[in-house]
């Protein structure tokens, strides 16, 4: 007899709740029960609100709807005038349910949740000039939010950056920000969408989508009725994704649609790869276009240098044969002596001053053979590197202008505070000084500077030139520090450190210019 009213029960139960399984407990609350109260949220669209008839309506009350159907149960509305007194009213137990809200630690105190009904991401609006925000823990602005709510309540704690402003509803709380009263507000996608489109309020915007504050909505149940809870999340449990779209659609226009058919697909995919395939090469033809650009840029530049080159081989074959002259002359002026003193017979074997005459003729020849040589290395090509000292190699380009200087009478002053030694290719660097030397020469004739002065200070790690020359006009400086002067001196210079994994910082002094040449490494 008692395994057939088991069997009984369990019959009335699944027509009873619509394939729930509840329990016989579950099953006697419900008979007992028969009404469940429940307070809303009077003024929160289109999730709920109270209409002017007294109903309610909204998502949350479709989905309240479809559980008391799926329970065959009435669920009785409690009337309020707002959410403050919602809340209250749950308090004093005046309702049994809470209709739609995020669980709380301080709604705990009073109530039980059930499981998610529903899910949707909260955003930060602001005005349309606003920039979006990235890290609202970084940014001090002032935020409308509803009194009592889970959010403003999350957001007080977490945010201590934030000037919070209650307001009693969250219309106010838009309106506070449209009229740039409070900078921004946090708000649900779904509300946002709603209530923007509803209101025409398109100079706000959504701004922001801080991560971990979603709504999770569920149904509060009072905490001394845990029964009640877990029949809901029985109910809840058979509420389909089907379901919740319906009812969310009748609300909001925001719709997702995520299936197609298997021809939209493949006439995407073809759409794509065509795409891809004019992108290829399109980015083809314009590499190669740049490639035959560069390379005719190049074949320019080149035959610039060659030019630049040949000039100051030229200046510098003057610059030989005025220091060739002065030794020849020394030499012929010596051989017309010896000439002399044979024929008249004179012993110029013994004489002392004629020795010395010898002696100053043949350091005449070593300087013309070592003047000779010091060009020859620098026309020769090298491609080789080799370690030498930067002061041998200074004084080696001295060489090459030494009329110029002497004829400029400029005073050149070599400070080695360190031996600085580096490996790169020799000829190369002696440009670089002699590029120095000869702008210094030009610009001191120039500017007739009367006591014409160059220091160079050779560190461990840098090298810095100095004169005395006035320094650069400030509108040829700018051209050199944007790359865009017309000399090619300088940018064979800067080319050669930058091979060699150096730089180069050209400024003016109080005096005149100063140019750093520094190792990066």
């Amino acid at each position: 007899m008692k395994k057939i009213f088991l069997i009984f029960l369990f019959l009335i139960s699944s027509l009873f709740s619509k394939n729930i399984n509840l329990n016989e407990k579950e099953i006697n609350y419900l008979k007992e029960k028969k009404t469940i109260t429940m307070c809303v949220d009077p003024d929160w669209e289109p999730f709920e609100k109270i209409n002017k008839e007294g109903f309610h309506e909204g998502i949350a009350a479709d989905l309240i709807k479809l559980i008391s159907e799926k329970l065959k149960i009435k669920i009785k509305l409690i009337y309020t005038t707002n959410w403050d007194e919602s809340i209250l009213f749950s308090k004093e137990k005046k309702c049994d349910i809470l209709s739609f809200l995020n669980d709380t630690q301080k709604r705990r105190e009073w109530l039980t949740f059930t499981d998610v009904l529903f899910e949707d991401p909260n955003v930060l609006v602001g005005r349309v000039e606003r920039k979006y925000i990235e890290d609202i823990s970084k940014e001090n602005l002032s935020i409308a939010l509803p009194k009592e709510t889970a959010m403003a309540e999350r957001f007080a704690k977490d945010f201590p950056n934030l000037t919070i402003i209650p307001t009693d509803s969250e219309d106010e709380a838009f309106k506070l920000v449209e009229e740039q009263k409070a900078d921004l507000t946090l708000r649900s996608m779904i509300v946002t969408a709603y209530t923007i489109k509803k209101n025409g309020i398109f100079n706000l915007k959504i701004i922001g989508e801080p991560k971990g504050y979603e709504n999770n909505l569920r149904i509060g149940v009072r905490k001394d009725e845990p029964i009640l809870r877990d029949i809901l999340n029985k109910a809840i449990n058979k509420i389909t994704k089907k379901d919740i779209d319906n009812i969310i659609n009748k609300y909001v226009t925001i719709v997702i649609e995520k299936t197609t058919t298997f021809t939209v697909a493949l006439w995407i995919l073809a759409t794509l790869l065509i795409a891809v395939f004019i992108i290829l090469l399109w980015n083809y033809m314009l590499n190669k276009k740049v490639k035959n650009e560069i390379k005719k840029n190049q074949k320019q530049q080149q035959q610039l240098i060659e030019q630049k080159r040949k000039a100051e081989i030229g200046e510098l074959l003057g610059n030989i044969s005025h220091q060739w002259k002065n030794g020849l002359t020394q030499i012929s002026s010596l051989n017309l002596e010896m000439i002399l003193m044979y024929e008249l017979k004179e012993d110029f074997i013994n004489n002392e001053a004629f020795y010395d005459r010898l002696k100053d003729t043949e350091n005449s020849i070593k300087f013309m053979i070592d003047t000779m040589n010091t060009f020859l290395n620098y026309y020769k090509e090298e491609n080789h590197f080799s370690e030498f000292n930067i002061k041998n190699n200074i004084n080696e380009v001295l060489k090459l202008v030494d009329i110029e200087i002497k004829n400029s009478k400029i005073d050149i002053k070599i400070i080695e505070n360190f031996p600085l030694k580096i490996s790169a290719n020799k000829n190369e660097w002696m440009h670089i000084w002699l590029n120095l030397f000869t702008n210094c020469i030009k610009i001191s004739k120039i500017r007739n500077i009367e006591i014409p002065k160059i220091e160079i200070l050779i560190n461990e790690k840098n090298i810095i030139f100095r004169d005395n020359c006035e320094g650069f006009k400030k509108d040829i400086l700018k051209t050199i520090l944007n790359n865009e002067q017309k000399g090619l001196g300088l940018k064979m210079s800067s080319k050669i450190l930058e091979k060699n994994d150096w730089g180069i910082i050209i400024e003016n002094s109080k005096t005149g210019a100063k140019i750093t040449l520094f190792d990066k490494k």
